[in-house]
């Protein structure tokens, strides 16, 4: 390991079931799915997964695209009433897994002190609705709900992105697509962001660094791709990383983690942007684990990481310029 996993995140990992990763079949994997999220809104994982913030308001909605319907979880602030930002969220899980109120602890503090409209897409997981599906989900909804912003009281000229692990995957193909097709986006952050889908993945060095890591394990990392995605894919569609359309993307904030066995896809994507001539911060959680964010309560580097993204986001999206200042400026190393 590249550092010391904090003690809760080792005790929960003890506690935490898993699948054989290796031998699961989907048939299985959707079972202990089912069970996981029986168990989601369990009182004794409050202390773990954090409490919303008082001052936000949540609620449930849906959103109509071609051919379904999708949930939305929506976050605003309890005394704000003049129009404002837009941030699009993509939960983390593999695209196999996961949920909206999993990043409830994130998601309402950023509405309520940005302020911001935050909306959480429920978008469809493999094995049932395999790649490209959820990605489909993704470029579709984002312009929808631009369209849509004053619905919620957000305006449309004012968007961010947001994703974590494979949600991040959602977040950056979607800026991509998005800096030529629209709508037009002030940030991207990218949190333990999963942006590498192919083989290559595992030969980076924190993927055998990070081996013991109590969350993304090597063999999980292993089984997502095999659950999520058909064989005959081109994973590398569903790598941001593999882009060649990365100039005139959003600007880009992206937190990586130092015990996660994906850290280094971080620091790889945020060279290749800089190439492309976009703005982006890059900060290293030293102390973190994958899919931290979403377990304040085990990992300590959860509050500097929020507080982090919400000075991103505020500069971003409440600048009337969109914050932009010149992409040198901006470029930093933050290390904790």
């Amino acid at each position: 390991m590249r550092g010391r996993v904090p003690l809760r995140m080792r005790i929960l990992a003890r506690l935490r079931p898993a699948p054989d990763w290796d031998s699961v079949t989907p048939e299985q994997f959707i079972e202990f799915r089912a069970a996981q999220n029986r168990l989601r809104g369990s009182v004794l994982l409050r202390p773990v997964t954090g409490r919303p913030d008082r001052a936000a308001r949540i609620i449930g909605d849906t959103l109509d695209l071609p051919g379904r319907r999708l949930n939305v979880r929506v976050y605003r602030p309890e005394r704000d009433s003049d129009p404002l930002p837009l941030v699009v969220a993509f939960h983390g899980g593999g695209l196999i897994g996961g949920f909206p109120d999993q990043d409830d602890w994130l998601l309402a503090h950023l509405a309520a002190r940005c302020p911001a409209v935050v909306i959480s897409l429920d978008y469809r997981l493999a094995p049932e609705h395999p790649v490209p599906a959820p990605v489909q989900d993704a470029y579709d909804a984002v312009p929808q709900l631009a369209r849509l912003a004053g619905r919620w009281g957000a305006d449309p000229d004012r968007v961010a992105l947001l994703g974590s692990s494979a949600g991040a995957t959602l977040a950056a193909l979607t800026a991509i697509r998005a800096a030529g097709t629209g709508p037009a986006l002030r940030a991207q952050i990218l949190i333990n962001p999963q942006l590498d889908w192919t083989d290559r993945a595992f030969e980076y060095p924190s993927f055998t660094e990070n081996a013991n890591s109590p969350t993304a394990s090597p063999a999980e990392c292993r089984a997502v791709p095999r659950l999520a995605v058909p064989e005959s894919f081109d994973r590398r569609m569903i790598s941001p990383m593999y882009s060649e359309e990365l100039k005139g993307v959003a600007a880009a904030h992206i937190v990586s983690a130092g015990l996660d066995p994906l850290e280094d896809q971080s620091a790889a994507y945020a060279e290749r942007l800089r190439c492309a001539g976009v703005e982006v911060t890059l900060s290293r959680y030293a102390a973190a684990t994958h899919a931290f964010l979403s377990m304040p309560g085990a990992v300590p580097a959860a509050r500097p990481a929020r507080a982090e993204i919400l000075d991103h986001l505020r500069r971003r999206l409440n600048d009337p310029a969109g914050g932009g200042q010149p992409a040198t400026a901006r470029d930093k190393q933050v290390r904790r």
